[in-house]
């Protein structure tokens, strides 16, 4: 995003050079000496070295770097990580997205190199399925950014061969999304696949019905500026098309828009509606599409806008989501740090003064917690404590700093830099966080911190001087990417027949109606940033952790919050009864939550409550997104031979066996206890084999905790259902306890009874049963004993170059569903106030029924099973 921008004189019209604001704040701080920018300036560009050349060097032709392992992230050969991925598609997106950066930090050099690897290496016709946004931001939106810099380069006499490749590959990539926006709304699909489109079953995609706000309404930027590079009008004229009907769309009482919304119907699917993910870069591009191409039609959309959400969602300093329909409702309790940009966009509206309370509120929680979480809530607390290095704050830092020169925002930059060196950096680049609380790291470095975080940091410490070229004269998009504002003259914009008609008149006053305000007469008091600054600061300190006399329910105690809830702890269920907070358990083993805030002993506590299922709810949908797939427990000893394969839901914690190539394999033992809540009675009988537990009376981590310390290296959990199974009950992640799980290092897996009742009887008739815990079901010929190789290959089909199927009780399509079948969705109880099922890790064990089946019967079962192995050409477990 760039600048504060005026309408200019008539005589530069037709460029739109907007002017910056003239108007500067007297400071009453010390201002930082041009030795110290410098100095400043140098750490960045040292930073950025850092994390580009360890990219090259150990990532590059990868999309993204992993600077824990020091390799590059190819999709396929990583674990799937869910929508995430989608920004992937196998095109170099780290060096794409880089491009103009290079430029603007003076690395010429580097920057033709890396022009011309891309225009080498890449392919955009990869048969793989990306997201449309982020191709578009990412992808469309660098090569257009690096286009924009080469012609720059070229006119002052430097790269005299290029001719245009990267727009030539801009253009290829254009046309392979333009299938997306096949609708009869207009809005895109979210996915693409770049060889296929969205028809056809080798798309893999195309089935979508809905799609984000911010997904169909940030495109405008990239496609106008490719119609406009081109000549051809097909791309501006579609993303002109979904802009208007988001805008037709709008709820017309509030004027707001929801979340996400059928690209078929136009229903708003969420309707809850805010500043931040979502929405964050609709509104963003409103204003910029006026920027670029002149159209007044965007600014007046924009206001509107605008007016709504200081109407509604802007409390400041914070910004709260409200429901569409009744916008004085809230939506959620929680604030996430993609809203960080806003204040950076009302700098570009003129709007200061809630620019500067909003981004000294998001300070003020960055120096607590040494980064923006990527979610925290009204009392500026830790809501989702990972963050993924986003820029949108150093964003905002920067144009608060252009529009006033206070060189307050020069120590906040000064402040991003050292905790970036302090807790992100890592001997192969800069690693994201994994949680801000303990500054644990992620093995990511996505692509938008060297595409938007270095450039907003250099250009916040650069002088003048340091810049090769005058960036006033581009607008930045959502990503960074700089585009020309002289596309606003091209020959096929829509303006261009107006703009020469008005070619020489003089405008009057009128037109100064779009003006941003001067900031000398909008702060004649010299001390008033400073002013407003202050009561922020001081109400974060206080709120930050929170006095437990204040918001307390009614016990003493600061209010629960769900991330920390137990259902066998007393005093947590205290705390619910207190809050209106009733818990039920299912047959099934989950417990239902309901809320009757008149049944609260207070109306702090019928508050807290609320925050409380709303979190609850929140918690439980990030976990059903979070779905690891199903794991395997294959007997692999006499006289099953890997024919036996149950299906296992995983841990949240423990030996990922994901990432074991060969599993964890040993002979079973029950655990004595069974349930394994205390320390096992068996421990030699125990140690190096895997326990088998029984679920209920305590944690599942504290069943591992307690088998590992009796030296077993993995543990079975059999529910105690009896019944259950994986045909009939969604597999989930058996849960933490909210202790430092990272002690655990052996495999947890959990069985449904049914699957777990074969175990105990294999078990009781053999004695000692030796199984394998892996991610699959390993070929049956690998997994049998030397001693056993005289088996008949014949009875071993499938042929022993694919992996069985996993169990009498799970189909192959059944796990495709599993996988990402976990807790069942939110919903609200007809009647009952809020509503929430969850798996809480675990409850209270129920009596167990021991009738079981003879081991004829299950062998006779076994081999119906074999046959219908053979007649399975794959398993996807």
């Amino acid at each position: 995003m760039w600048g504060l921008w005026m309408l200019p004189s008539a005589t530069m019209l037709h460029s739109f050079l907007l002017l910056l604001l003239i108007g500067t704040f007297i400071r009453l701080s010390e201002p930082m000496t041009r030795e110290e920018k410098n100095k400043l300036r140098n750490q960045v560009l040292e930073m950025f070295d850092h994390a580009y050349h360890n990219y090259m060097d150990h990532a590059y032709p990868a999309d993204e770097l992993m600077p824990l392992t020091c390799r590059g992230r190819v999709r396929g050969l990583e674990p799937s990580r869910g929508d995430i991925d989608d920004a992937l598609g196998k095109f170099s997106l780290t060096l794409i997205d880089t491009l103009d950066t290079l430029a603007l930090l003076n690395k010429t050099a580097e920057f033709e190199e890396a022009v011309r690897r891309v225009v080498t290496d890449v392919r955009l016709d990869n048969d793989i399925v990306v997201s449309v946004f982020e191709t578009n931001i990412r992808v469309l939106g660098g090569l257009l950014g690096g286009h924009s810099m080469a012609v720059m380069l070229k006119d002052s006499g430097q790269m005299l061969w290029y001719q245009d490749e990267l727009l030539h590959m801009a253009r290829d990539l254009g046309l392979r999304l333009l299938p997306a926006f096949n609708t009869s709304s207009g809005l895109p699909y979210p996915r693409v696949n770049l060889r296929h489109g969205v028809r056809g079953p080798e798309t893999r995609t195309g089935t979508e019905t809905e799609t984000c706000t911010a997904c169909a309404g940030t495109i405008i930027l990239e496609f106008a500026a490719l119609s406009r590079f081109t000549g051809d009008p097909t791309f501006e004229a579609h993303a002109r098309r979904a802009l208007d009907f988001l805008w037709e769309k709008r709820q017309r009482n509030s004027n707001l828009v929801g979340t996400t919304i059928n690209i078929h119907s136009g229903e708003w699917v969420r309707r809850d509606s805010g500043v931040g993910a979502g929405i964050d870069s609709y509104y963003e591009y409103l204003m910029k599409a006026y920027i670029l191409l002149g159209d007044d039609q965007f600014l007046q959309r924009f206001n509107t806008h605008y007016a709504s959400i200081m109407k509604y969602i802007s409390q400041p300093p914070l910004l709260l989501d409200v429901h569409i329909h009744k916008p004085l409702l809230p939506a959620r309790s929680w604030m996430d740090s993609l809203l960080a940009f806003f204040p950076g966009l009302q700098v570009l509206k003129g709007d200061i003064r809630p620019a500067i309370e909003t981004h000294e509120m998001l300070y003020q929680v960055t120096k607590k917690h040494n980064f923006l979480p990527e979610a925290f809530t009204t009392d500026f607390r830790v809501h989702w404590a990972q963050h993924p290095l986003r820029p949108e704050f150093a964003e905002s830092t920067y144009f608060l700093y252009k529009a006033t020169k206070d060189p307050y925002y020069l120590e906040v930059g000064r402040t991003i830099l050292e905790n970036l060196n302090r807790f992100a950096r890592v001997p192969c680049g800069f690693a994201a966080m994994k949680d801000v609380r303990t500054g644990s790291h992620e093995d990511r470095m996505d692509s938008f911190f060297l595409a938007e975080m270095f450039k907003y940091l250099f250009l916040l410490f650069a002088e003048e001087e340091d810049l090769p070229f005058n960036v006033e004269d581009y607008v930045f998009t959502t990503e960074a990417h700089l585009l020309p504002l002289s596309l606003s003259t091209a020959s096929n914009s829509p303006l261009s027949l107006v703009i020469n008609n008005m070619a020489g008149e003089e405008l009057d006053d009128a037109n100064f109606e779009w003006t941003c305000p001067n900031t000398r007469l909008l702060f004649p008091d010299p001390a008033f940033p400073r002013n407003l600054r202050e009561p922020i600061r001081s109400a974060v300190d206080k709120s930050c952790p929170r006095p437990a006399a204040i918001r307390e329910p009614g016990m003493g105690h600061p209010p629960l919050r769900a991330q920390d809830f137990m259902a066998n702890n007393p005093e947590h269920l205290e705390l619910l009864r207190r809050m209106g907070v009733s818990l039920i358990h299912l047959k099934d083993g989950r417990v239902q939550l309901v809320q009757h805030a008149t049944q609260a002993v207070s109306d702090v506590a019928a508050e807290d409550g609320m925050r409380f299922m709303q979190e609850m709810m929140e918690l439980s949908s990030q976990q059903q997104k979070e779905q690891l797939p199903p794991r395997a427990v294959q007997i692999v000893s006499h006289p099953f031979f890997g024919r036996v394969v149950l299906t296992a839901g995983p841990a949240q914690f423990g030996l990922d066996l994901s990432k074991s190539s060969s599993g964890v394999r040993g002979f079973v033992t029950v655990a004595e206890p069974y349930n394994g809540c205390s320390e096992l009675s068996n421990a030699e009988i125990v140690a190096g084999r895997i326990a088998l537990l029984q679920r209920g009376q305590c944690m599942f981590a504290e069943k591992a905790r307690h088998i590992q310390k009796a030296g077993a290296i993995g543990g079975i959990v059999i529910d105690d259902n009896e019944g259950s199974s994986s045909d009939t009950v969604p597999l989930f992640q058996m849960a933490g306890d909210g202790r430092n799980n990272e002690e655990v290092i052996l495999p947890l897996l959990f069985l449904f009874h049914k699957e777990g009742n074969i175990l105990l009887e294999a078990l009781k008739e053999y004695r000692e049963v030796e199984v394998l815990l892996s991610d699959k079901a390993r070929d049956r010929d690998g997994a049998e004993e030397e001693d056993c190789s005289t088996e008949e290959k014949d009875n071993s089909s499938p042929a022993s170059s694919e992996p069985l199927n996993q169990s009498k009780v799970t189909t192959q399509e059944q796990v495709a569903e599993d996988s990402v079948a976990g807790q069942e969705s939110v919903q609200p109880a007809e009647g009952l106030g809020s509503y929430v099922p969850v798996d809480v890790g675990e409850e209270p064990a129920g009596d167990r029924d021991s009738n079981s089946q003879s081991g004829d019967s299950l062998m006779a079962e076994w081999q119906e099973d074999l046959e219908a192995f053979k007649q399975m050409e794959k398993d996807e477990l």
